[in-house]
């Protein structure tokens, strides 16, 4: 194994697990010496609206990556690319072809730090537009930037071939590598703190129940939504079915977990008030209808 891949393994081991370990127990023991009491962790119905809105964003975010991906090989002579609900395929041969592998995760990321910025923006926003806008900052950040790191390891991924395209080094593509490890844990405290705005006063009061109230309103709904994103992918072979809603979920919620209890100077938005469940339950379940009913078939584009 070269020495540059090994040493990006162990900074990608480093910023995806030991580095949420470890502020995670460093807050763990915060809370314990500075506020043991429990206190209310807020709405179960607003935990609920999050859980469905991740389910709707994340696959509207796969979407928007699928399509990119579809559209410029679409406009190129020679491809005939076909838009599927888990992934996307193309016909006839053109150089270009590798370089628009990576035109999936920009569009994402563009997405994503589009949100984050809105995100920062005062807007009197509803509480279920907000979670929207929340969740779509997040997949679409953490679905483009665990693949510049696949793609320094990978040749044969996306991004890799994209990077073979624009004949870029082993050198750049682990300096690539390391920014994108870099920024995932800045864009997650960004996150922490933009979802701890929903709370009220006494939900921030200390360490313990700001990690409470993250816990409740980000991390069980991404872990149940993780779960319920699965049949908008199959059928496919198991491991593609799990690998990119695991490695979305992975790379961003321990560190907005871990984190919850260092955000300081909150200007809470008073007591989030539970979005309805009907509207993002049928946004979910008329986004499932389109993957299985119209997307699973293939959509051709011969316009190339």
């Amino acid at each position: 194994m070269a020495t540059g891949t090994a040493l990006l393994l162990v900074a990608s081991a480093l910023a995806i697990l030991a580095g949420p370990l470890a502020l995670g127990l460093a807050g763990f023991v915060s809370a314990r010496r500075a506020d043991a009491a429990p206190t209310a962790g807020g709405s179960w119905r607003f935990a609920a609206a999050s859980m469905l809105v991740y389910v709707f964003a994340f696959n509207l975010t796969f979407f928007i990556q699928e399509l990119f991906l579809v559209l410029p090989k679409a406009l190129t002579p020679g491809l005939r690319p076909t838009l599927y609900h888990n992934n996307h395929g193309w016909e006839g041969a053109n150089p270009l072809a590798g370089l628009f592998q990576g035109t999936g995760a920009l569009a994402t990321l563009l997405v994503g730090l589009a949100c984050l910025w809105l995100l920062r923006r005062p807007r009197a926003w509803s509480a279920g537009t907000r979670l929207f806008v929340f969740w779509m900052a997040y997949c679409g950040c953490f679905m483009a930037l665990p693949q510049v790191v696949i793609g320094a390891l990978s040749a044969g991924s996306d991004l890799g071939m994209a990077m073979a395209y624009l004949q870029l080094g082993q050198g750049t593509r682990i300096a690539a590598a390391i920014v994108a490890l870099g920024a995932m844990p800045l864009i997650a405290m960004r996150l922490c703190r933009s979802m701890l705005e929903f709370a009220d006063t006494p939900a921030l009061a200390g360490a313990g129940a700001r990690t409470r109230q993250v816990f409740r309103w980000v991390t069980l709904p991404a872990l149940a939504g993780t779960a319920l994103v699965l049949p908008f992918r199959v059928p496919r072979e198991l491991v593609e079915v799990l690998l990119v809603p695991l490695l979305v979920m992975l790379c961003g919620v321990p560190w907005i977990q871990a984190g919850a209890w260092r955000v300081r100077g909150i200007r809470p938005r008073g007591a989030a008030t539970a979005p309805s469940l009907a509207y993002p339950l049928a946004a979910v379940v008329g986004l499932l209808l389109i993957f299985q009913l119209v997307l699973r078939p293939g959509i051709h584009f011969y316009g190339g």
